[in-house]
């Protein structure tokens, strides 16, 4: 694979490994914990790069930038169609106990803005006047979604 060594992606796992929990050295005795993230940059965006395939076989959590949402001045420029958390699990407790309609709520907005992403591309063949109200209204909701939830806002106090 374009010259990388055999062993890279246990060299990426041992490194990834250190996160986590940890007990510090000297005294008093005490607890901490280790967090990594990790900046993949993959040449021209090819994630079937040896490193970026090999980490994404790794990480629990994956934020995929994209460069057309940073163009269009979106930030966080993270692309929620590729990005993944895989503590979904490990979250359910707290969920069904804080908040027992969040993960349908997530749910529900996933599936809405990949059905933007699909009718965004039936749109640019034919128009949005053809499609049905229905999918007309998944747009608009999917455009709410994006530009008011997972778009920061830039004029917000604390981004001064």
């Amino acid at each position: 694979d374009s010259g990388y060594p055999a062993y890279l992606g246990a060299r990426l796992a041992s490194f990834y490994e250190r996160a986590g929990r940890a007990r510090c050295l000297g005294s008093p005795e005490r607890e901490g914990s280790v967090s990594i993230v990790g900046a993949v940059s993959p040449p021209g965006g090819d994630f079937s790069d040896p490193v970026t395939s090999a980490t994404l076989g790794i990480v629990q959590v994956f934020w995929g930038l994209d460069k057309k949402l940073a163009q269009r001045k979106h930030f966080p420029s993270v692309n929620w169609l590729i990005s993944y958390s895989r503590y979904l699990r490990a979250l359910e407790p707290h969920y069904e106990r804080a908040h027992p309609e969040l993960p349908a709520l997530r749910d529900r907005a996933r599936r809405i803005l990949q059905e933007e992403e699909e009718l965004a591309e039936i749109v640019q063949l034919v128009g949005k006047a053809s499609l049905a109200e229905g999918d007309k209204v998944t747009l608009e909701v999917a455009k709410l979604l994006k530009d008011d939830f997972l778009q920061q806002n830039g004029y917000s106090a604390y981004d001064r």
